[in-house]
């Protein structure tokens, strides 16, 4: 029953410290463009 006391508060923060990455990352845009990435390999900058 002790071992409650220190997973529970840890784990609180872990899932806090993810959603505050996940709220991060939308916010910042990271999220909004998915398809350019995927298709940058097949061109070639080599001039």
């Amino acid at each position: 029953m002790s071992v409650l006391f220190i997973v529970l508060p840890i784990a609180l923060v872990l899932a806090g410290t993810a959603v505050w990455g996940f709220v991060w990352m939308v916010r910042s845009g990271q999220c909004d463009d998915l398809d350019t990435p995927a298709s940058r390999v097949l061109v070639d900058d080599d001039r």
